[in-house]
């Protein structure tokens, strides 16, 4: 077998990761990471950690995707925020319309 880089365990002989599919999160993060700092090819990185490059592919889309859907969350935050500041000020004019009209048609009463 060759020497095989296991993130957070360093540069090792005989070092084999479950055929399973299940990698643990922070391993694929860091795969992750690495895959994208890295200036090597995707598929000399995959073959570093000793999973198929279609996986590290697949984690990274994937890290893509979540990034890009929370990046998209952010906007649509701010654009609430901004339709939330902008009703509080409409708010604020009618509370005050209304209380100038009560104490006109208070004066009225005193009449």
């Amino acid at each position: 077998m060759p020497d095989t880089l296991i993130l957070g365990f360093g540069l090792g002989k005989d070092v084999f990761v479950s055929g399973s599919s299940k990698y643990p999160q922070e391993f694929r993060r860091e795969a992750v990471a690495l895959a994208r700092s890295a200036s090597r090819p995707l598929a000399q990185v995959a073959r570093e950690l000793g999973v198929n490059h279609e996986t590290l592919r697949t984690w990274v889309r994937a890290a893509d995707r979540a990034e890009s859907a929370a990046a998209s969350g952010g906007d649509a935050a701010e654009r609430e925020l901004r339709a939330l500041r902008k009703r509080v000020a409409e708010l604020e004019k009618e509370k005050e319309i209304l209380r100038k009209a009560a104490a006109y048609f208070a004066q009225e009463m005193d009449r």
